[in-house]
């Protein structure tokens, strides 16, 4: 019989063997089946298409990754075999993770960038519009760089009246995304018209802080306008996606947020002469209206009122003279006509009236019952007064009177002629 091992003793010797012989690997193959631990430790198993392994990358490693890890990723991992001896089971401890056929950090450029599409970070509806004229602005770069030399040189000869206040961050490095993010927040606070982050030209891991989430997130949630200015015009950075302008250089984007003065010149002189224009047209404009208005004024004024009600009551006066005067004219010809045919209407009014007289008088004589002839000639009297015959009946007692007789008569008998 050989030499019997205890379980622990076999998988240390396995453990011996497979760490010494396999303390650096490098391994081709396809992420599965990945966990992100909460302590920051990562989970996976690499797989082709007859095996699998398992694999961990621990916390320090992980948070150099530069992309995120995705089912189905084709990746290069270089680190060691261990062997977790309590199970006796083996994976491989990642140091470094690259992805095959292409280098990490343009993965994750492009992860980065299509989640923050897809988050909206990108859309034009949210961007800010610049303002016409600056008056304050923020640059955001490194103290020390050609691009803040550039800048400034720009401005001193675009536009002398610019206000600029300067953040010295880390441009490249491990620290600079942190560092500009921070400056982006400090400077948003402090009501600038225009927030520059910039740098000059590099290579890809140069400019690198410009495509971190960190620095994204503090332009997207800026209020104050950001233009971002970092490299080249081939070189285009997850912030110029994000901010509300990109420039294709440092010395572009003051070009194109500053007013040139000697354009500002001409548009003050044309300004001047259009003011002066529309303020002539409105002077002429209210002259009249103010002319009008006095006019108006004049018409409906008390004192214009109280003329023409005196001149209206003048008016009546004098058609009121011109009418009694008429009047008087009239009725003193009247009266004159009047004087000199009234002997003669007189005279036969008084004949007129004589003739009355006359014929009255002849019919009183003619009707009077003592004028009459006695003989026959009598009076039918009842009760008093005097009544026509034709109102008797038969049986009425009356009285016929005469000058000298009344005699008392009553009726018998009433025949009709």
């Amino acid at each position: 019989m050989g030499y019997r091992l205890t379980v622990s003793d076999l998988n240390e010797q396995i453990k011996h063997l497979m760490e010494e012989g396999f303390s650096s690997v490098l391994v081709e193959g396809e992420l599965s089946r990945i966990t992100f631990h909460n302590s920051g430790h990562i989970y996976f198993t690499l797989k082709d298409k007859d095996s699998s392994i398992s694999c961990v990358m621990f916390r320090g490693n992980a948070s150099r990754l530069k992309f995120r890890l995705e089912e189905g990723l084709q990746v290069i991992i270089s680190g060691s075999i261990t062997v977790y001896k309590p199970r006796g089971s083996y994976q491989i401890n990642c140091l470094n993770i690259e992805p095959s056929g292409q280098g990490s950090l343009a993965l994750a450029y492009e992860q980065l960038k299509e989640q923050l599409n897809k988050e909206g970070y990108f859309a034009s509806e949210r961007k800010k519009r610049l303002p016409k004229f600056v008056h304050k602005v923020a640059l955001i770069t490194s103290a020390t760089g050609a691009a803040l030399q550039d800048m400034l040189r720009v401005a001193q000869k675009r536009y002398r009246v610019l206000e600029m206040y300067i953040y010295d961050v880390l441009v490249q490095g491990e620290h600079a995304s942190f560092e500009i993010a921070q400056a982006i927040k400090s400077a948003d606070e402090k009501g600038y018209d225009i927030i520059v982050v910039g740098r000059g030209g590099g290579s890809l891991e140069d400019l690198w802080a410009f495509n971190e989430k960190i620095v994204a997130d503090a332009i997207f949630h800026a209020k104050t306008p950001i233009v971002s200015a970092v490299g080249h015009e081939i070189d285009w950075m997850i912030s110029d996606f994000v901010a509300d302008l990109r420039a294709p250089t440092p010395s572009a984007a003051m070009e194109m947020i500053l007013p040139d003065t000697n354009e500002l010149y001409m548009y003050i002189d044309s300004l001047y002469e259009q003011f002066t224009q529309v303020m002539m047209h409105k002077l002429h404009k209210n002259t009249q209206q103010l002319q009008h208005l006095q006019d108006s004024f004049e018409q409906h004024s008390v004192e214009k009122q109280l003329q023409l009600k005196l001149q209206y009551v003048s008016q009546l006066k004098e058609q009121f003279e011109k009418q009694i005067d008429f009047l008087l004219r009239k009725k003193e010809e009247e009266f004159i006509q009047f004087q000199r045919r009234y002997p003669e209407i007189l005279d036969n009014k008084l004949y007129s009236l004589s003739n009355q007289l006359q014929h009255l008088q002849t019919m009183l004589q003619s009707n009077h019952p003592k004028y009459k002839s006695k003989k026959g000639f009598a009076q039918t009297v009842q009760d008093g007064k005097i009544i026509d015959i034709a109102q008797l009946r038969v049986g009425d007692e009356f009285e016929v009177q005469t000058q000298k007789d009344i005699v008392v008569a009553k009726v018998i008998q009433k025949k009709e002629m």
